[in-house]
């Protein structure tokens, strides 16, 4: 048997990365990988325990599990430089409270494709989608 670099070590260690550059506790953060078209797909998702609501962070795909963490720990060190920052005032269906939430995307309808990310349109009702100035 070769000692080389264990897959599980080396993911985790990506993983609480990424949690440590994001200022995001584990408990608030969920890895979810699954295979497509061969190649391995990781979700992260956010969960906010205000509100107690999930939303994407971001989607990579890559080669095996490490690489699409790799491409993940590379996005979230990027992101705020590359993708533009989104406001959603929203509310769920048999809530009466208004939520704000922050999304960066490329575009506003990515920026509802991050909120509404696992969950059927029709739970939550959008009241507004501003995109922030550039500060």
């Amino acid at each position: 048997m070769t000692t080389g670099t264990d897959i599980h070590v080396e993911s985790v260690k990506l993983q609480r990365k990424i949690e440590s550059y994001l200022g995001i506790q584990g408990s608030e953060l969920s890895f979810e990988f699954q295979t497509v078209e061969g190649k391995i797909k990781l979700d992260l998702i956010t969960i906010n325990p205000r509100h107690n609501q999930s939303f994407l962070f971001q989607s990579e795909i890559g080669v095996d599990k490490l690489d699409a963490l790799k491409k993940m720990y590379e996005y979230v060190q990027s992101y705020k430089d590359k993708y533009n920052s989104y406001t959603i005032q929203w509310i769920a269906k048999g809530d009466n409270e208004l939520h704000t939430s922050y999304f960066r995307a490329s575009n506003m309808y990515d920026a509802l494709d991050k909120l509404y990310y696992g969950r059927d349109i029709n739970t939550i009702t959008v009241f507004s989608v501003v995109l922030n100035p550039v500060a």
